[in-house]
């Protein structure tokens, strides 16, 4: 199969480019990028290509990405497959833009051995229409107490290891598997609080949760669990990935990892970018998250992080979660929000607000979790994967959340006015989503 993209406003993440052009895709690979000027038929010719062979894709001056690489994807796949399955998912990973799911194992029972993670891929390879990367469990049963068969389980296809949101408490047996880890080059990806001060917590301290009454945790929680990681690094020389840094307090402690060359990424999730403390208002439950959503001034720190390249990658944490276990009072709520169908659309108001301008966004959305994983994919370079997203960034919508293919609707953004719509999707060159 040929396809050349044409008239496309091409968002390239690696040269940080956003210009237009044309784009040819033969037998599921980028072969070439063409300037706007270039006459097609001559190219053909000097290419030996027949036109009757190649589809023209007319983009009109929309704007043609590299698909999102979305790390920490929920998938309940076993054990509640009624709030989602790699079915429903993979149709809102392709409707939302993102060609490679990175799942999580935090199911019921947890992925922590070789024959729950080939069942999981063996789903996800049967259903979803998008790439699927399974994680493992970093401990068995993700109880921190004895570490999982790190080697045995990235044979089978484990690309990093994580107990998500559940903090290893125990220092020596998150010490033993960092250094197990490191010595099989496993990616361990950890999520940094302090487990005792966030217990129980369903906001951020301050004025707001005073007032309404909720149990709250101090943004310090981060730093601390950052700052206890980071020493374990020094300790191990782990590849290490903080799933979410979302407060101001943290950064510095990152900056400085960074600087004395530990193997250290970050991630936020969209829903810190975009959204702040004051949002759940009358104790809405769509907005309650782990960890809860931070201050204003923190929400801006981690998106200037973000600009700067300090916090490497923005990620979904879609996480759905059923009607039952949302609509209840907001400090019994289960936390999390689906967002692969979201991810986008809320992106794009770091656009338009001109915090971020779409190369930023798409090295943080496609590139930087594509070589954190060591994937060819999230670049507009020859020989990348045809893993391509076409979308009009300037569509105006109201989020309808009824409208959303995963089975669970719990999106903190339902009803509100969003810019940006994706119009199509490509795995390998084969469609997998189009807007009607």
């Amino acid at each position: 199969m040929t396809l050349l993209f044409t008239n496309a406003r091409l968002i390239d993440p690696e040269a940080g480019t956003d210009a237009p052009g044309h784009l040819l895709v033969q037998d599921g690979k980028i072969t070439e990028i063409f300037p706007e000027n270039i006459e097609l038929e001559a190219m053909f010719r000097a290419r030996g290509i027949s036109p009757e062979d190649v589809e023209i894709i007319d983009c009109k001056n929309r704007c043609l990405a590299p698909g999102i690489v979305d790390i920490g994807v929920k998938v309940c796949e076993p054990g509640e497959r009624h709030k989602e399955s790699y079915k429903s998912a993979g149709l809102a990973a392709a409707a939302g833009g993102v060609t490679t799911m990175v799942t999580r194992p935090d199911t019921s029972p947890a992925i922590d051995s070789p024959e729950v993670l080939e069942f999981v891929t063996r789903r996800a390879q049967a259903d979803a229409p998008v790439n699927v990367l399974p994680m493992a469990a970093l401990t068995k049963g993700r109880l921190g107490r004895e570490m999982t068969e790190i080697g045995f389980l990235m044979d089978a296809g484990a690309v990093a290891f994580t107990d998500c949101d559940r903090v290893v408490t125990d220092t020596k047996v998150f010490s033993r598997a960092l250094t197990y880890a490191r010595s099989c080059g496993a990616l361990v990806i950890a999520h940094p609080q302090e487990p005792i001060l966030s217990k129980g917590a369903a906001a951020t301290s301050g004025k707001f949760a005073a007032l309404r009454g909720l149990p709250a945790v101090s943004p310090m929680a981060e730093r601390m669990g950052l700052d206890r990681d980071i020493a374990l690094l020094e300790m191990t020389g782990a590849r290490y990935h903080a799933d979410q840094i979302t407060t101001a307090r943290a950064l510095p402690a990152l900056e400085r990892a960074k600087a004395n060359g530990l193997d250290i990424t970050a991630g936020t999730s969209i829903h810190h970018l975009t959204l702040n403390e004051l949002d759940p208002a009358d104790y809405r439950t769509f907005f309650k998250v782990k960890p809860p959503l931070r201050s204003e001034d923190d929400r801006l720190a981690v998106v200037e992080a973000v600009r700067t390249g300090l916090i490497d990658i923005i990620s979904s944490m879609h996480t759905p979660q059923d009607e039952e276990s949302k609509r209840l009072p907001f400090e019994e709520a289960a936390a999390g929000a689906v967002a692969l169908e979201t991810l986008l659309p809320a992106a794009l108001r770091l656009y338009h607000s001109e915090h971020l301008d779409l190369p930023t966004l798409f090295r943080a959305m496609a590139l930087n979790p594509a070589r954190r994983l060591g994937l060819s994919s999230g670049r507009l370079s020859a020989g990348a994967p045809a893993d391509l997203l076409l979308f009009d960034p300037d569509v105006p919508f109201v989020m309808d959340r009824f409208a959303l293919k995963s089975k669970s609707q719990n999106t903190p953004f339902d009803g509100q006015r969003m810019q940006g719509r994706v119009l199509a999707t490509y795995v390998a060159g084969a469609p997998v989503y189009r807007r009607a």
